[in-house]
């Protein structure tokens, strides 16, 4: 890893904080996960504006375009990066191979090892976690040179310490039948115990690129396990009808529709009387541009932190990107229009459960978090989320937070 992928890696990955071990009192693991993301608001503030609400947007395996002109511009790959993912998913599927267990567990280390650390070996983390699942070794993982392997790693996830002291998945009671994200958060034991949900699409995804088979069937199962709990193949953690399905068939203005790929205009609307922001439409804007400015990479897969923060909130209130669309009212949905007004949120869905969101900032530009450098928000074409991520634009809705505060 190069000095710039570090840089990357401990001002994105490590500022959201790794999931929290419940071996402290849980009030101060509330705080140290609210700091740990970089909320604003201090403790009585709320995470659920996550650095998980980005959803795909931002990825490692993205390309970014470098806008630093004294290296002559071009583009900036994450290949390494990416290697590094698949590299160490087909280490855990390895280990859970040797363990006779199912592609179900895979599944779910790989979907806790993608929240905890965006599946990269780190040597930092939340107080002394480290590695891939970020485990403690004050908490009984074993040693920090132990942890870091990821071999080892994989098989405490797996299989635990002796005695089930730190418990493994193995050690949890129904875990093959249990929801995918509940059986990460019964070993991990975090302080946001429903994030690890929001990364079944990725981990299928890396999964899949990495060759590993998830259907495999464990020693003690005799059941194919790569379906969700529940039996449906939505992503577990989803509300019934996934995010990607909705535009077509529920409530909202279905104004001037185009082709993907289509440019962005300026609208002219004004926003509904309850739109009551801290921050006046012209200020939140001029307030993402700044920040654009700033250089500042603390926004790694935080694009709905991102919003709510710049129109004056410390939280939205809403775990996911594409849930904060569809919890507008219909009547504030604009579905699939491209003709936004300054200062409107713009939402795409993307191959992850948690989707993508930034603000419209004019001419056709948004301000948005990862588009061009891990981390940091620049003011690019609207069109770029289709472009280079491969999203579909869902619509537009003006700055409305009914959950915030």
């Amino acid at each position: 890893m190069n000095s710039r992928q570090a840089a990357m890696m401990a001002t994105g990955v490590a500022r959201r904080g790794a999931a929290l071990k419940l071996a402290v009192p849980a009030s101060l693991l509330f705080f140290a996960f609210l700091i740990g993301l970089g909320i604003v608001g201090g403790i009585s503030g709320s995470s659920q504006a996550s650095a998980a609400s980005c959803g795909g947007a931002g990825l490692p395996d993205a390309q970014y375009e470098n806008d630093d002109e004294s290296n002559g511009g071009g583009t900036d790959s994450t290949d390494g990066l990416h290697a590094q993912q698949i590299k160490n998913a087909k280490i855990i599927d390895s280990e859970a191979i040797k363990a006779k267990l199912s592609g179900r567990a895979t599944l779910i280390a790989l979907m806790t090892g993608l929240q905890e650390s965006t599946l990269l070996n780190l040597d930092h983390g939340d107080r002394d976690s480290v590695g891939v699942f970020q485990q403690r070794p004050s908490t009984g993982w074993g040693s920090k040179e132990q942890i870091m392997d990821v071999h080892y790693a994989a098989r405490m996830f797996f299989l635990g310490g002796d005695g089930g002291d730190p418990p493994g998945l193995t050690d949890i009671k129904g875990w093959e039948t249990k929801d995918l994200g509940a059986a990460a958060q019964a070993v991990q034991r975090s302080a946001a115990p429903t994030l690890y949900a929001g990364q079944e699409s990725e981990a299928r995804r890396i999964a899949k690129e990495a060759g590993i088979n998830l259907t495999r069937v464990g020693k003690a199962n005799a059941q194919p396990t790569d379906t969700p709990s529940g039996g449906t193949s939505a992503p577990s953690g989803a509300p019934s009808g996934a995010p990607t399905e909705r535009c077509e068939n529920e409530g909202g203005q279905q104004d001037t529709p185009a082709k993907p790929g289509t440019a962005f205009h300026d609208g002219d609307a004004s926003w509904p009387a309850e739109v009551k922001n801290p921050r006046s439409t012209a200020d939140a804007v001029a307030w993402a541009r700044r920040e654009a400015e700033s250089g500042s990479t603390e926004w790694y897969r935080r694009c709905l932190a991102f919003v709510a923060i710049a129109n004056g909130w410390s939280f939205s209130g809403t775990n996911y990107a594409i849930d904060h669309y569809w919890e507008m009212p219909s009547r504030m949905r604009h579905n699939r229009d491209r003709n936004p007004p300054v200062g409107a949120l713009m939402y795409w869905s993307t191959d992850s459960r948690a989707g993508h969101v930034a603000i419209y900032v004019g001419n056709g530009e948004i301000a948005s978090n990862d588009i061009r450098e891990p981390g940091r928000i620049s003011i690019v074409p609207a069109t770029d989320i289709e472009s280079k991520w491969g999203a579909t634009y869902q619509g537009w809705a003006p700055p409305y937070f009914p959950k915030g505060g």
